[in-house]
Order: C-alpha cells, then structure tokens, then sequence
C-alpha cells in the first residue's frame, strides 16, 4: 500500500486548528477535529467551518457515532454535530462535567458524569446506573446493547436493558480507559499505574500488561482483533492476542522505537499497519508483519508538542492527527 516510499511528509496537508486537539477523525471524507477551546472544526481543506458547540466551555472527550460526532464538555452538555455543522444537544446535567463517552453506528451512545452513566439508545430513551465510583472509561461491546465500564477497584459489565446489577470484575487500583477486544472475549483497562489490567469474560481470568515507563491513555485493536497496540513508552507496546489465553506468557512486539514516549495509536481499518504519534509530535507508520517503517511528520528536535488525535478514515486511505498546541493535518496515502 506504501511501500514506495520511505517519507510520506509531502502528502500531509496542514488544517487550521489553533487550539488544543481534543479528538480528531472523519464525518464520511470530511475530517473533523474537536479541540479544547469547544469548537468543532469541519475541516474539508480549502473550507473550514469552526462551530462554537461548546461556548466559553471545553470539549473534554469526543467520539463518532455513524455520521455524527458527539462531544461531551466541562458545561456538562453532550452533543451531536453532523457533516452538514448542524448540532443537537442531547443531554444537559448542570454543574457537572462530562467524563467519558462512548458510541455506536446506529446512534446509541453512553456518557458518563462522576458515578453515573447514561446509555441512550436511538430512540432517545435513557437508561442510567450509578457505579461504586467515578466512571473513567467507557466501552460498548461489539454486539448487544452492552457496555464495560472503568472505575476504581476494577470494571463493571452492564446491560441496560436489563434489570439485573451489572457484573463485577475486580482488581485492586484506578482503572482509566477501557476497551473491548472485538471478538468480545477480552476487556482491558489502562491504570493509574503505569500498566494495562485485563479479564478473559469467559472466567475471569487476569492479564497483567505491565513494564511501562508511562501512563498508558490510547489503546487501538488491529483490525482483525489479534493485536492490541498501546503508548505509554518509547515504542509502541503491541500486545497478541490471537489465542484463548490472549498476552499470558507472551512478549510484546514493539513498533516505532524512538528518544520520544508513544501518546497516541491508531489501527488501520483493513490492514496490520498502526500510525504512531509521540510526544515530540512525529507520526510513523509501522507494519506489524515485518517492522518496516515510514514517516509521516517529523518536528524540530526539542520539540514538546505532543499529538493527542489520530485516526484512519473508514476507507483506510486517510490519516488525520491533531496536537496538544493546535497544530493538525491530514495525510492522503498515494495509490
């Protein structure tokens, strides 16, 4: 797909941001970056539309949901902005924060402030649970109405519509981010210490990740499920997990190593190639069956502009990134 070439520098095209990029990723071809200072940017090159969806607040988290981004801020507003910069709130709880969002294709969102986490499905009608502690990270499984869900002392399974209490997955400490290995027999937590926790559903069985030099916060699956890539070092950490028994008493693979952490992965769609963002803000591409590398940005040394937004287009032709000092683009692979 990339192959001839060893730099891809000359097809990223910079995008006006200007301010912190809290998400970045595409409404159909239309890359779209949420950013700190609550604005949206539709940012089709050549025609930027900056929407003020969140005023005089910030956008903490944002994921896409089908054709739709939802945006979740300190103003204690979710919201939905499609392609056309039309915008919707759908939930307002005053006084409160936003902590963590999560989306389906077919409309169906969870939103989580403090204890409590609302699943709204696409009908609009919302269901809520109050967990044993604040709620770091949400995730839907890939089939069902079911989410995981990350908070201290381990992650809760729920299911909505069901009246039964949510099942309990315990592991001493502050569980962050969560995630849902796409074959759905495998969560994984990211923790306040510098390792990743995770259960195999079928009996509960613990996974320890552990050896990072940093806070792992961006986690991505491999299109094909077998592999889960991770920051948190100078290289990027890509756990297997193409058996039963997943990444017990298996190595890791590391991508990408370089004198700068990894803070953001990003999977291809339909390929085992992940684009890599570090704190220095250089972007690579890694092929995870032999290693090879090529670059997509590169910054002056000394550099500490880290990106925090990285996501392929659903076509797998398209990479928009985003950095903490409002720097992005978008890079357009060669036939």
């Amino acid at each position: 797909m990339v192959e001839a070439a060893s730099s891809l520098t000359k097809h990223v095209t910079s995008l006006n941001a200007g301010e912190h990029v809290t998400f970045a990723g595409f409404l159909g071809r239309t890359p779209v970056l949420a950013l700190g200072d609550g604005t949206v940017v539709l940012a089709e090159i050549g025609d930027d539309k900056r929407l003020d969806v969140h005023p005089e607040s910030s956008i903490l988290c944002a994921v896409l949901s089908g054709s739709k981004l939802i945006t979740g801020g300190d103003d204690g507003r979710v919201v939905s902005t499609d392609a056309n910069g039309v915008s919707m709130e759908l939930a307002h709880i005053k006084g409160r924060w936003i902590d963590a969002l999560a989306a389906r294709d077919d409309g169906t969102i969870c939103y989580a402030s403090g204890k409590t986490v609302f699943a709204r499905d696409p009908k609009g009608e919302v269901k809520t649970w109050d967990a044993p502690s604040s709620v770091r990270g949400l995730a839907f499984f890939p089939k069902g109405y079911r989410l995981a869900i990350a908070h201290y002392n381990g992650a809760s399974l729920w299911f909505p519509n069901i009246a039964a209490a949510p099942e309990f997955l315990e592991w001493k400490g502050s569980h962050l981010d969560v995630t849902v290995s796409p074959d759905a027999k495998f969560i994984v937590t990211s923790m306040q210490e510098n390792m990743l926790h995770g259960w195999r559903i079928a009996d509960r069985k613990h996974m320890r990740m552990s050896g990072y030099p940093a806070k792992t916060r961006s986690v991505d699956w491999s299109h094909d499920g077998g592999w889960l890539a991770t920051s948190g070092a100078e290289a990027c950490i890509v756990w297997p997990f193409q058996t039963k028994d997943g990444p017990m008493g298996k190595a890791p693979r590391e991508c990408g190593v370089r004198p700068a952490k990894v803070s953001r992965v990003a999977c291809h769609p339909n390929a085992l190639i992940i684009a890599i963002g570090y704190e220095d803000g250089w972007i690579l591409l890694c092929r995870l069956t032999d290693g090879a590398e090529i670059l997509v940005r590169h910054t002056e040394e000394g550099t500490k502009d880290a990106v925090t937004a990285l996501a392929w287009s659903s076509n797998g032709k398209r990479l928009v990134f985003g950095t903490a000092k409002g720097d992005a683009g978008v890079l357009d692979l060669p036939a």
